[in-house]
């Protein structure tokens, strides 16, 4: 299925999660997930289900003054 990440079109298995999501474009913490612009929980990452043209947003903590 195709979804877009951080602007990036992306090919993942139907049925995927977000960690399958997270593990493509091998994301490291800490960071926060949006899903079509839904904030998801990172207790929820393993089981919230993709669909197919899903936008998601890792966003990364900026530091700083």
């Amino acid at each position: 299925m195709r979804v877009i990440i951080n602007q990036v079109e992306y090919e993942l298995p139907s049925q995927s999660v977000i960690t399958d999501a997270l593990s493509m474009i091998d994301a490291k913490p800490p960071y926060a997930v949006a899903v079509n612009l839904n904030f998801v929980p990172k207790t929820k990452h393993i089981e919230f289900r993709l669909n197919e043209n899903d936008q998601i947003e890792v966003i990364a903590p900026v530091t700083g003054g």
